[in-house]
């Protein structure tokens, strides 16, 4: 028999973790009012591309990086510097854009010594003058636990040359550039992002879909795949290894910033061999194809922000 006034035992709230980063992404994107039609794309992709009055499309870019996550108390802040501004870079390489401004968000503890927060801004002129980017404004503010910057990148592109991971189709063959994994040995503070290489492609052999690999392979293939309606087919052993590193490192690391594209197969042995003559020195390789039905072969996960328990 219950007692008056007790009730059973309520389940514990699902929290972040239980869902994952891309469920929850989708979860609360489904909380926002559509958007009108000027946004060409919108949620879900490396970049926002909108139509804004001019020959081209605004690429509007969001990024931060977080002591503890993305970098130690002990980094060198000229670095955070660096890859704060240049994963956002490597998002509108992604869409087949250029850069053009970007606002700074800095949240720090009062105890921050200036000369930190000196090197940290030295390493986001150097980006900005590397690639041609207009630091315009931004916001600093008082932090109660660790230090992080955020990034607002805006680019352009045009809309002719603008890619998404959308626009994969099966029997396209899959690429990456450069090697993959290992990156936590440095490579993730001091990474190059494939803006040349990116508008390269676009202008001459514009991909089926193209994004970065920041989370990984294991986890940004699926990704694409699903965008475009696809399954896929990987060979692990094919997958290009930074040196030292596993198959599995090389799957699932992350922060590897190199380009995955999916290109039509009839093109593949031209766009290879134009490539190899444009950029002798940074791989091009075959990995797989986008495939009508999903794939039935499970790879390493990659980099998840909510990893479920």
């Amino acid at each position: 028999m219950k007692r008056p006034g007790n009730k059973p035992p309520q389940p514990a709230p699902a929290t972040v973790a239980h869902l994952g980063e891309d469920r929850l992404v989708a979860q609360l994107t489904n909380l926002l009012p559509a958007p009108d039609a000027r946004v060409r794309i919108g949620i879900g992709d490396d970049c926002a591309a909108v139509r804004s009055g001019s020959k081209t499309l605004e690429l509007l870019k969001t990024d931060a990086v977080v002591e503890g996550v993305h970098f130690t108390a002990e980094t060198d802040p000229a670095r955070v510097g660096w890859k704060a501004l240049a994963r956002a870079i490597s998002d509108i390489a992604a869409m087949g854009g250029w850069p053009e401004y970007a606002l700074v968000t800095v949240a720090i503890p009062p105890s921050t010594p200036v000369l930190w927060m000196h090197g940290l801004y030295k390493g986001l002129r150097r980006a900005a003058r590397k690639f041609g980017i207009q630091i315009i404004g931004g916001e600093t503010t008082r932090s109660t636990g660790p230090v992080f910057a955020s990034i607002t990148l805006t680019g352009r592109v045009e809309p002719n040359r603008c890619v998404s991971r959308a626009g994969g189709r099966p029997g396209d063959i899959l690429y990456v550039t450069g090697r993959l994994g290992g990156s936590l040995s440095g490579k993730h503070l001091d990474f190059i992002p494939r803006l040349e290489e990116a508008r390269w492609l676009v202008t001459h052999f514009k991909p089926s879909a193209l994004m970065d690999l920041s989370d990984g392979l294991g986890s940004d293939l699926p990704r694409m795949a699903r965008a475009s309606g696809c399954g896929y087919a990987l060979d692990p052993d094919r997958v290009p290894r930074t040196r030292g590193a596993s198959v599995t490192q090389a799957l699932s690391d992350g922060e590897d910033f190199e380009l995955l594209l999916a290109h039509p197969s009839k093109n593949a042995a031209r766009l290879e061999a134009a490539w190899k003559k444009r950029f002798p020195r940074l791989p091009l390789t075959a990995i797989g194809s986008l495939t009508a039905n999903p794939s039935a072969r499970s790879i390493p996960h990659g980099f998840d922000h909510f990893p479920q328990p």
